[in-house]
């Protein structure tokens, strides 16, 4: 009798990134304190869209990265008032952000080509 082959499944198998993933992260947000955070405890920082929760954040991370999300947290970020020397008169506009924790052992590059 032939032995039967094992087929192994890839440790990390998630489904295909849709165009709602992409829809639903922005984009990185680039900090010193954001920086920190990606090497010193494993969280990167996105920039999300306005209507995304947690779990939207959480599918579309692990989609387009192919990596294990353990945690999100989301921040509206507020709008706040501006002057450009003393005479203009400015907003800077606010934003919703979420900080992703990704298991250890994980690593994602945001800068690849």
């Amino acid at each position: 009798m032939a032995a039967k082959k094992k087929v192994e499944a890839p440790k990390n198998s998630f489904p295909k990134a849709t165009e709602k993933d992409f829809s639903v992260i922005v984009k990185p947000v680039i900090t010193e304190k954001s920086m920190a955070k990606m090497q010193n405890e494993n969280k990167v920082t996105v920039r999300v869209s306005p209507t995304s929760n947690k779990t939207e954040v959480k599918l579309a991370f692990e989609r387009i990265f192919q990596v294990k999300v353990v945690d999100v947290r989301i921040v509206n970020v507020h709008a706040k008032e501006t002057t450009r020397g003393t005479r203009y008169k400015g907003s800077i506009q606010g934003y919703k952000k979420a900080i992703v924790t990704v298991a250890s052992g994980e690593a994602i590059d945001l800068f690849k080509e």
